[in-house]
């Protein structure tokens, strides 16, 4: 498909959807041209970092309605939010995708069924008070607990009890022996047990933490949320400025303006059509990742697609290339796997679902499917791929019921209420927690939240079957052992597809190169300003 083709398709669809949508172009061209900070210009000079520096971003995503309570937020913003003020025992370097030692006093190590983590001397919370082992205990236990159905738990299953031995020793106890447990450590973040228990709504509204920023407005009423440097910070990975600004602009045209006019010095989620234009005022560069849109079905017991034909012949009714190439202007690859190509554990699925409109047919005469609802999340880029998605499944003969909500009003629909939809596509990256293969599919394959709440599947046999391959990967002392069980879960997956990855998509930033120093794009939602300063 030649790109003129896409570009004309592309305006045809932003201009069902909207003139907010179908004009960033035109908004943005109307901002005078900046005169620095092109991918040409020179970067800046590390010796004109200042201490008393402001960054200032806009981010694409809204805030989540869980606040920032790290035990139950899994929203894109909050989430990056807290990479700069909360922190865990270890910590993964969001553009490296590395594990390092954080609260801990050294990269901990698991000897068969036990650990023994040490804090670092010194170690503060935002209100002044040490971080103690205790601390750590109440944290993890909350997110262990049942009751409060944290996503979190789900990457830490052997993980049985954790103990306080002293003010600054924590001993793990793990129901078997696992290759992970420092990678795993870093998804949980560390609270105040004492602020936490006084009151967990003022908490998850503006979070004390101990890393290298302290919130100061957590931009619920003013869409700006406000950073200042944590002095008392000790931690490897300490603040360069002394303030962030980060705008909540979710408007592609009025975010892409927001960089094109100097308010801010990066933006993330790069309006596709608008790539080569932002290239004459600042560095933009795509970073292929796991961050995917998925397709996720009801298989409750008296569902439609609770029948594994329609799910695939879902799957085989997309003609993805053109959803890809019109709706992402090529900047996403098709899914042959739940992994995309470019992680070291990749391995092509045995079913890979290509444009096969006849064979979707087939499977929908087998089994009677003549309609279905289809439940969209609003997120700009997903706008542009979502009409597409209803055009193919109307060529293959479904009558489609189009919905299109905001994420958080998506899952406030759906949460355990069955009778409530039949598809949703949604965009999703829990690469934000982790990259191993077992986090990634634990995400959406074993927690209840979406096993039970949402995909309604946990009870079925294809369920209870990848639930004992994760279990043998993650139990696998040998790399070879877990390898194969992880394909073999691949495999699995797109044979029973309750959810699934039509694409993975590139993360595509743009910023100052002029006034941000080591700034680094990443493939992960969202924007990182770790070991970042700047010029202003």
């Amino acid at each position: 498909m030649t790109s003129a083709y896409s570009r004309r398709d592309f305006m045809k669809i932003t201009g069902v959807l909207g003139a907010a949508a179908g004009l960033s172009t035109v908004v943005t061209a109307c901002a005078k041209p900046a005169q620095n900070g092109g991918a040409g210009a020179p970067a800046a000079d590390p010796s004109a970092k200042k201490a008393d520096g402001t960054i200032t971003a806009a981010i694409s995503y809204e805030l989540g309605t869980n606040g920032y309570d790290p035990m139950s937020t899994t929203a894109a913003l909050t989430v990056a939010a807290n990479w700069h003020t909360l922190e865990g025992l270890t910590e993964m370097d969001p553009a490296t995708g590395k594990t390092y030692a954080a609260l801990a006093s050294e990269l901990p190590k698991a000897t068969g069924t036990t650990a023994v983590v040490k804090l670092r001397d010194g170690a503060k919370f935002h209100d002044g008070t040490p971080v103690t082992a205790d601390d750590v205990v109440f944290s993890f236990e909350r997110v262990l607990d049942k009751a409060n159905k944290s996503l979190y738990a789900s990457f830490i299953p052997f993980v049985t009890k954790v103990t306080a031995k002293d003010e600054k020793t924590i001993e793990f106890t793990l129901a078997h022996e696992t290759g992970v447990f420092a990678d795993r450590l870093a998804v949980v973040k560390i609270v105040p047990k004492k602020a936490v228990q006084a009151d967990a709504a003022k908490f998850a509204a503006l979070p004390v933490g101990s890393g290298p920023y302290k919130m100061t407005d957590n931009g619920g009423t003013s869409k700006t949320i406000q950073f200042e440097r944590f002095d008392d910070y000790n931690g490897p990975r300490p603040a360069l400025a002394k303030k962030m600004t980060w705008q909540i602009i979710p408007d592609a045209s009025t975010r892409t303006n927001a960089i094109q006019s100097k308010t801010v010095q990066a933006i993330d989620s790069v309006p596709y059509l608008s790539v080569d234009q932002l290239k004459a005022v600042s560095t933009v560069e795509a970073v292929q990742g796991f961050g995917l849109l998925f397709a996720m079905f009801n298989c409750a017991p008296n569902s439609k697609f609770n029948d594994v034909k329609n799910r695939q012949g879902f799957m085989y009714a997309l003609d993805m290339d053109k959803i890809i190439q019109t709706g992402m202007l090529g900047q996403a690859t098709a899914a042959t796997s739940f992994l995309h190509k470019e992680h070291p554990k990749y391995k092509q699925a045995k079913n890979v679902y290509t444009f096969k409109p006849e064979r979707a047919r087939e499977l929908f005469a087998e089994t009677g499917l003549k309609e279905l609802r289809l439940l969209c999340t609003d997120h700009d880029w997903v706008k542009k791929c979502t009409p597409l998605i209803e055009q193919s499944l109307t060529a293959a003969g479904l009558k489609v019921e189009f919905i299109e909500k905001k994420s958080s009003d998506v899952y406030n629909t759906i949460d355990g209420k069955p009778e409530a939809y039949d598809v949703v596509i949604a965009p999703g990256d829990p690469s934000v927690f982790g990259s191993d293969p077992d986090l990634l599919m634990r995400w959406w394959y074993a927690g209840d939240t979406w096993t039970d709440s949402r995909m309604h599947w946990k009870g079925s046999d294809s369920y209870a079957e990848v639930q004992q391959l994760l279990d043998e990967a993650l139990k696998a002392t040998d790399s070879a052992t877990q390898d194969a069980k992880w394909a073999e879960t691949f495999d699995k997956l797109s044979e029973y597809i309750p959810l699934y990855p039509l694409f993975h998509r590139k993360s595509t930033t743009a910023w100052d190169k002029s006034t941000l120093i080591d700034f680094k794009p990443i493939s992960l939602t969202g924007l990182s300003f770790q070991n970042v300063a700047t010029t202003k």
